[in-house]
């Protein structure tokens, strides 16, 4: 009798799915505002906020992952003009306060916002960041990030230049110390008591202060805001120095990465989860990697590029040069317009330049202009071009060679959805370039074979899956409890909602508390 051939298939693996924005208009593609259909100028509006995150939500995206800068790309030619003519990430408003709104017309989907480490107190972020997540119901992210534009330093701290970058992180190190105390040690959870009878509404005793100090910071405490949801939101991470990578290996749960190829992802991220293992003790494949794209779609490949060259057209080469500038430090208007920059005496520029050049399409020679044009839309990330089922395959090759676990999807611009009616729910709709394409889950779960997208059920739960790891519980169980030692000899934790322990928790009698300087 005829046996039937066994079919071996490959476990799908559940990818994260954000959208990538930033309060402004340009982002990653200065000058896309001039398209006829874009409508990011409408970023001042709350309503632009609260459709665009409805839309995600419907689509089944896990998140939204807001950029920030503090201040304006000022080094090419030594100027900011060119980014305010162009609106290169110009003006730019701030990330967090629209959060709130967009939570309050969503159910799942969670909200990675981006702030600095270098210039806001402890404290009061602290303070910021917890009040968001009671509003939010735990769905609120950190992306933490120490700055790079000398503009801030300026306008924030009065000074010429900022710290130093090592300086940044060594300061960064210790402010997360500080934000742990205030998350995770600062209050008991059973705190707020609301006793109507005995008139109190926080006992005392269940209230402590944290008394850190350190070289950069002195903060008593306790913390002004009761803990929140996660008390410690979602910690994200993009910076890829060797000091970037060791504090991702330590602190962060989700990491976003911008890279020319998957090769150069796939080797950034294995030395990110070594450090993790050998330096933190932590499971460094727990520790999800999230990469920057911006597909672009059509229905049929024509098409696609068709729209491709079409958004070439509105793409501004000083507003691409003034990012270029502020990402590097390089005013790459001291070149001449036809020299070949791979062939400069500027190490930096050449590296840099060669970089772009080995992994772009061959060009004949990389001029200011090339450069310009390589990063002129959709950034320092890739560009994948072509119907949905090229373009899964072309994130295919990005999670089996890169070895990430999800994306940061850019959109080019965003366009009023809402004369296409409302999309079919078995439908991801991405909101990335003009007249979008709704792309079928089933094409992704046949084009990719062994990835999956698992937006389907509880979005956010799957985009904070580090959370619940064996090995990061323990990690940060041990993390804290150096800060915040027992004098009763040891911390007595209850999980909660959140990957990291609440220190206090378990611990009844007030004279039991630590009151250390840590």
């Amino acid at each position: 009798m005829a046996t039937t051939p066994a079919v071996h298939s490959r476990q799908k693996k559940p990818l994260i799915v954000n959208a990538f924005v930033e309060m402004c208009t340009g982002h990653q593609s200065p000058g896309l505002w001039r398209h006829p259909d874009d409508e990011s100028w409408k970023f001042n509006d709350l309503d632009h906020w609260v459709k665009l995150a409805k839309l995600l939500e419907e689509a089944k995206f896990h998140g939204i992952f807001i950029a920030d800068v503090l201040g304006g790309y000022d080094v090419y030619k030594n100027s900011l003009d060119p980014a305010v003519i162009s609106g290169a990430q110009w003006p730019v408003n701030e990330p967090l306060s629209v959060v709130p709104a967009m939570a309050a017309a969503t159910k799942n989907i969670g909200f990675g916002v981006t702030i600095s480490t270098t210039y806001e107190q402890p404290y009061h972020l602290a303070r910021r960041l917890a009040t968001v997540d009671h509003l939010t119901k735990g769905r609120l992210g950190w992306n933490i990030v120490t700055s790079y534009l000398d503009s801030a330093a300026r306008n924030i701290h009065g000074k010429a230049t900022q710290l130093a970058h090592d300086d940044r992180y060594a300061q960064a190190e210790e402010y997360m110390k500080v934000m742990y105390k205030l998350f995770q040690s600062s209050w008991r959870d059973d705190a707020v008591i609301l006793d109507r009878e005995r008139g109190v509404y926080t006992d005392p005793a269940l209230v402590r202060q944290i008394n850190h100090k350190g070289k950069f910071f002195d903060v008593p405490g306790p913390a002004i805001t009761q803990p929140s949801p996660q008390r410690t939101p979602l910690l994200l991470q993009a910076g890829t120095s060797r000091a970037g990578k060791i504090f991702a290996a330590q602190h962060a749960e989700a990491i976003f990465t911008s890279a020319h190829s998957p090769a150069v992802c796939a080797k950034s991220i294995t030395e990110i989860r070594e450090l993790a293992r050998t330096e933190f003790g932590r499971d460094g494949n727990k520790i999800k990697v999230l990469a920057l794209v911006t597909p672009i779609l059509g229905r049929t490949e024509e098409e696609a590029q068709a729209k491709h060259a079409e958004y070439r057209k509105y793409a501004s080469t000083e507003g691409a040069l003034a990012l270029f500038g502020g990402w590097t430090g390089i005013d790459l208007n001291q070149y001449g317009d036809d020299e070949e920059l791979r062939e400069v005496e500027s190490n930096a520029v050449k590296s840099t330049v060669t970089g772009y050049a080995k992994f772009a399409p061959q060009n004949s020679k990389w001029t200011k202009h090339t450069v310009a044009e390589h990063v002129a839309i959709g950034g320092n990330g890739p560009i994948i071009v072509g119907t949905p089922e090229q373009v899964a395959d072309g994130l295919e090759r990005w999670v089996e060679e890169g070895g990430v676990d999800g994306f940061n999807f850019v959109s080019l611009f965003f366009v009023d959805n809402e004369d296409n009616g409302k999309a079919n729910t078995g439908y991801r709709r991405m909101p990335f370039s003009h007249n979008p394409s709704r792309i079928s889950s089933s094409c992704f779960f046949r084009s990719f074979g062994s990835v999956g997208f698992s937006g389907m059920a509880t979005p956010f739960q799957v985009a904070r899956t580090a959370r619940t790891s064996t090995a990061s519980r323990g990690r940060s169980t041990h993390y804290l409890s150096t800060l915040l030692p027992s004098s009763s000899g040891g911390q007595v934790c209850r999980l909660k909602s959140t990957r990291f322990p609440n220190s206090w928790d378990g611990l009844s009698d007030a004279e039991s508390l630590p009151r250390g300087n840590n």
